[in-house]
C-alpha cells in the first residue's frame, strides 16, 4: 500500500469513528470536572492539542472488531457503547499522563507545534495533573466494575512506569543495543497499544485467542508506530512533526538509527556517534543528521518497523474477516508510512 492510499485508507477510518471519537471527546471533557481550575486547564491544554488519538480510536475500532466476530459466533455483545467510550477515555486519560511526565523528564519545550504544558505552567503542575489523569483514570475503572479491565490497565501503567526509567537509564549510554532499545518500545510505548486493542475483547469476557490476537497486534503495531517515530526523528519534516529534528540525540537518546550506525559504521562514525549520545549538549547535530541520512540507518529502522507492522497484520488471523478488521489491516500500513 502507498503512502497515499495508506493515508486515505486512515482518512476513511476516522470518518467511521467520527461519532464514536465525539462521544469519547464528551466523556473525556465531563471526567476533566475538577474543583481545582488549574488541575482542568493544565489537562484540556493537552489532551486537546490536536494528538491523533490512535489509542482511543483502537478501543472503538477494536470493539467493533469484536462484535462482528461474536456476531459470527451467534454470540451478542453484553456492553453497551458507553462502556466503550469510558475505556476509550480511560486509555486517553493514560496516555496523556505519560505525556505530561516524559516532557517534564525530557524538558521538552515543544510539542505539536505548541509549547509544551510545563513549559507554559511549570513543572510541578504538570506531574501534578499527571497524576491527576492517572488517579481518575483508575476512579472510572472501578465504575466499570470489571476486575479483568482493571487487571490490564493496572499492568500497563505499571510496565509504561518501568519502561519511563528504563529509557532513563539508556540516556547517555552508547552501549544499548537493539534489545535493550526494543525493551523500552515495547514497555513504554507498545504496552498501552496492546491494552488499548484487547480491552474490548477483555470486558466482553471473550476467548482468551481472541485477546491474545487483539494484544499482540496492539503490542506489535504499537512497536512499528514508535520504530516510525524514530525514523521520523531523523528524516521527517519539523513543520509537519510540530517540533524539531534531532530532539532524540540532543537528549541523549540512542534510538536505533543511532544503534545501527554504531554497530555498522566506520570507526570514525562510531566515534562522533558515541560522543553525541555522551555529551549531547557539545554535539553537531546537523552534521550527525546529515551522517545518518548518508548510512544504511534509516533503511535499516523503517525495515524493522515495516517487519512489526506484518506482524501485527499476521496476528488478525483468527478473526472473522469484516470491514472492521480490513480498517484495522489497514491501520498498519498507514503507521509506516506516515509522516508526522
Amino acid at each position: 500500500m502507498t503512502s497515499a492510499q495508506a493515508q486515505t485508507s486512515y482518512d476513511r477510518l476516522l470518518q467511521l469513528l467520527a461519532a464514536d471519537m465525539q462521544s469519547v471527546d464528551q466523556v473525556i471533557r465531563r471526567r476533566l470536572k475538577s474543583e481545582v481550575s488549574l488541575v482542568e486547564q493544565v489537562a484540556d491544554y493537552i489532551i486537546f492539542s490536536g494528538g491523533k488519538r490512535m489509542r482511543p480510536a483502537l478501543v472503538c475500532l477494536c470493539s467493533k472488531v469484536v462484535g462482528e466476530h461474536l456476531l459470527s459466533l451467534k454470540t451478542n455483545k453484553k456492553r453497551v457503547e458507553a462502556d466503550v467510550w469510558a475505556l476509550a477515555s480511560i486509555v486517553e486519560f493514560i496516555h496523556t499522563a505519560t505525556l505530561l511526565h516524559d516532557d517534564v523528564v525530557d524538558e521538552s519545550g515543544m510539542r505539536r507545534s505548541r509549547e509544551t504544558a510545563n513549559a507554559i505552567f511549570g513543572n510541578a503542575a504538570s506531574v501534578l495533573v499527571g497524576d491527576f489523569l492517572y488517579s481518575r483514570a483508575f476512579q472510572m475503572m472501578v465504575e466499570l466494575g470489571s476486575l479483568p479491565v482493571m487487571a490490564v490497565l493496572a499492568e500497563a501503567t505499571n510496565v509504561i512506569a518501568e519502561g519511563e526509567v528504563l529509557q532513563l537509564m539508556n540516556c547517555q549510554d552508547p552501549d544499548v543495543d537493539e534489545a535493550r532499545y526494543l525493551q523500552v518500545i515495547r514497555f513504554k510505548t507498545a504496552k498501552l497499544f496492546e491494552a488499548s486493542c484487547c480491552l474490548p475483547a477483555v470486558i466482553e469476557g471473550t476467548e482468551p485467542a481472541l485477546i491474545e490476537a487483539l494484544a499482540a497486534y496492539g503490542r506489535h503495531l504499537g512497536t512499528a508506530f514508535q520504530l516510525v517515530d524514530d525514523w521520523l526523528d531523523y528524516n521527517g519534516e519539523a513543520a509537519e512533526m510540530g517540533k524539531q529534528l534531532g530532539d532524540d540525540l540532543r537528549e541523549g537518546k540512542p534510538t536505533l538509527p543511532l544503534i545501527v550506525l554504531l554497530r555498522e559504521g566506520s570507526a570514525a562514525q562510531q566515534a562522533a556517534v558515541r560522543s553525541a549520545i555522551q555529551e549531547p549538549d557539545g554535539a553537531d547535530i546537523e552534521a550527525l543528521l546529515a551522517m545518518v541520512r548518508a548510512s544504511g540507518a534509516l533503511d535499516t529502522t523503517r525495515q524493522a518497523a515495516e517487519r512489526e507492522a506484518g506482524l501485527a497484520q499476521a496476528a488478525l488471523a483468527p478473526l472473522v474477516d469484516s470491514v472492521f478488521k480490513t480498517h484495522l489491516l489497514d491501520l498498519a500500513s498507514f503507521v509506516v508510512t506516515r509522516r508526522h
